[in-house]
């Protein structure tokens, strides 16, 4: 019984102590940074052009195809399979496109994201150290996070992203 007791009088500073609890926007942070806009502009500029390439490849296929509907009664048999053919190669050419394209942008938004989301977590890794967080949790994350136990540490982390190069 003794034992138990003086266990639990060792512990018991341990379990008063506070732990400071944190939360954080990480979005609001990456958005603070010029260079998420400059990425976020790039990714934007070269889904436009994909989607411009797309758009261009479909209008030729349905030009084609509307050119085929119009002399497909005037055609041989050979020429109607090959134009046939043709027309089924340039919407399989058209799918691959549109798999590559997002392939691209998928790795393209990885390489600019990156960097970003490294130098985002190490504000906030810096923000816990230098504020003696025990916790820092992502806001969006949780369903609930209650503001009377947990710090917003947002605009800490904004600033701080700024300081990192």
């Amino acid at each position: 019984m003794k034992k138990i007791f003086l266990a639990l009088m060792l512990l018991a500073p341990m379990a008063m102590q506070a732990q400071k609890i944190g939360c954080v926007d990480m979005d609001a942070v990456a958005q603070n940074l010029p260079e998420y806009a400059k990425a976020q502009g790039e990714l934007q500029a070269l889904a436009k052009q994909y989607e411009n390439e797309l758009q261009e490849m479909q209008k030729e296929l349905q030009r084609k195809a509307e050119e085929y509907d119009k002399t497909k009664s005037t055609m041989n048999a050979t020429k109607q399979q090959e134009t046939e053919q043709s027309l089924m190669d340039l919407n399989q050419k058209i799918q691959q496109a549109y798999a590559d394209n997002g392939q691209a942008l998928q790795k393209k938004q990885e390489e600019l994201l990156t960097p970003i989301q490294s130098k985002v977590a190490k504000a906030i890794e810096n923000v816990g150290n230098n504020g003696k967080y025990s916790i820092i949790l992502m806001k969006n994350s949780l369903p609930f996070i209650s503001s009377t136990l947990v710090t917003d540490v947002t605009s800490e982390c904004k600033t701080e992203v700024l300081k990192l190069k």
